[in-house]
């Protein structure tokens, strides 16, 4: 199987986090994480235009984003707060590396976290909504003009607290 890059324009809106990661296997605290993170990085791969909004704290060095860029991912749409922490997460995953436990979710300044899609981002084909509040995937959604495909991404945490907002953001959702 040969895969060849395509240029087609990924907006991608989400969580960037730090994990600590259990496995039966061995762990890897304060790993660059979130669901964006990932879904960037993948694409890149892929995709030559990806343009990432999310929001990260004081802790998001330099270094952070010197690897979204060295991957072309567009960070013009990062907010970063000077006076706050990102988003972390912790979780243990068993020895079938399919079932996990969450074991903490701190928000941080992801609490606050407000997204605004920049202009040259709102007539995004593609969109990925990265595991976020199902009330701001709705919000982000109502920011892009007319996308051809979307695509969502949740886990427990939003499906537990936040049932009805993801039911309503579903139905907008391929």
């Amino acid at each position: 199987l040969i895969l060849y890059p395509c240029t087609m324009s990924i907006l991608i809106v989400g969580s960037l986090a730090f994990d600590d990661i259990e496995t039966p296997f061995g762990s890897s605290p304060n790993t660059l994480g979130g669901s964006s993170t990932y879904i960037a990085l993948s694409a890149s791969y892929y995709n030559s235009t990806i343009q990432m909004v999310g929001v990260v704290g004081n802790d998001f060095t330099d270094e952070h984003f010197a690897l979204l860029h060295a991957k072309n991912i567009d960070t013009a749409g990062i907010q970063k707060i000077e006076s706050g922490k990102t988003f972390r997460w912790a979780g243990r995953y068993h020895y079938d590396m399919n079932t996990r436990d969450t074991l903490d979710t701190q928000l941080n300044v992801f609490a606050d976290f407000d997204p605004v899609i920049p202009e040259q981002y709102s007539n995004a084909r593609f969109v990925c909504l990265g595991n976020i509040d199902p009330e701001l995937q709705l919000k982000v959604l109502d920011q892009i003009n007319t996308p051809e495909l979307v695509i969502l991404d949740t886990m427990n945490f939003w499906i537990e607290s936040k049932l009805e907002a993801l039911k309503k953001t579903l139905q907008r959702v391929d």
